[in-house]
């Protein structure tokens, strides 16, 4: 399959990049290379499949007539590009609004006009918004509580309009938290680690009492292409892999795996709108012959020892 992917040089992408390439796909990566997107995730790709396999293009997803220039030929796209940081989005939240929402619009309308076979877009289980108790399915309503999550639930229902309206062929996934090679050290865990591994503390919001549901970017990147192939257009697939826990459980085992305790902990002034606790119910990918395959034990040991071994890819601010 000859696919385009925006938002191809950031974290998901690039492990997604890493994985089509490998399983024969031609790949246009699109990324307009801001601060968390970086070249050095795409590394030796060019040896490795030649420029009939791999190509890269550097563009911002708002860009309608480059993006038209580098989608033309290709027969999906997955849509990764984003601003994708709660923290960033609540001092920016207009940079969110236009990147999330102006540009999955763009990128919706070119796809529409060039007649692509599939387009794939890629979300966040933050849509929702909070749960006490039980799991999220797709059907439930958007309910966001950050600029973040408000433009990604935004973009979602521009890009299932687009099927609703115009029978563009979008599908959408929405993942919980993601952990893995790659990530940009503002997110909780590579923050976390590249702090003890340089014998600093981490700060922890609020009691430390919030929950989330931890998956490999492995097992993401497996769903997405699931879903890219075998999903029904208009549809939405939540991804997870039941590993609940608090930021407080997790600390206590990103500590541990780096060789720190209890002492490296700063608890800090909780961030506003924090929701309590996410979870979604996996039924619908699952159906369609995904389950994680990653354990949270052994991804979280095989990611700090990544980082561990990679300290020029994040002490230069990668």
């Amino acid at each position: 399959m000859r696919l385009l992917v925006t938002g191809g040089a950031g974290f998901i992408g690039s492990n997604f990049v890493h994985r089509a390439l490998g399983q024969g796909d031609e790949v246009t990566v699109y990324d307009a290379l801001t601060y968390a997107g970086n070249m050095s995730n795409l590394a030796g790709l060019d040896d490795a499949y030649g420029s009939a396999a791999y190509r890269f293009v550097e563009g911002d997803v708002c860009d309608g007539d480059l993006l038209a220039a580098t989608m033309a030929g290709h027969d999906a796209v997955v849509h990764f590009a984003a601003e994708s940081h709660v923290d960033r989005s609540i001092t920016d939240p207009a940079r969110f609004v236009v990147t999330n929402c102006q540009g999955t619009a763009t990128v919706c309308e070119v796809a529409l006009r060039l007649e692509v076979d599939r387009l794939l877009h890629v979300s966040t289980d933050e849509v929702y918004g909070s749960i006490d108790v039980g799991s999220f399915v797709e059907t439930d309503a958007l309910s966001p509580n950050s600029p973040y999550a408000a433009s990604k639930a935004s973009s979602d229902l521009i890009a299932l309009a687009y099927h609703a309206t115009f029978d563009l062929p979008v599908v959408v996934t929405r993942s919980t938290n993601n952990y893995g090679r790659f990530q940009f050290p503002e997110k909780v865990i590579p923050l976390f680690v590249t702090r003890l591994l340089a014998g600093g503390n981490v700060p922890l919001y609020g009691d430390g009492g919030n929950v989330r549901d931890w998956c490999h970017v492995d097992d993401n990147c497996d769903a997405i292409d699931l879903a890219l192939r075998s999903g029904v257009s208009g549809g939405v697939y939540n991804v997870g892999a039941g590993n609940e826990m608090t930021n407080l459980d997790l600390t206590g085992r990103l500590l541990s795996l780096c060789g720190a305790d209890e002492a490296s902990i700063d608890y800090v002034e909780d961030r506003l709108g924090h929701d309590r606790r996410y979870s979604v119910d996996t039924s619908r990918i699952e159906a369609l012959g995904w389950f994680p395959r990653r354990g949270l034990d052994e991804g979280l040991a095989e990611t700090v020892a990544w980082y561990r071994d990679n300290p020029g890819w994040w002490d230069r601010g990668a």
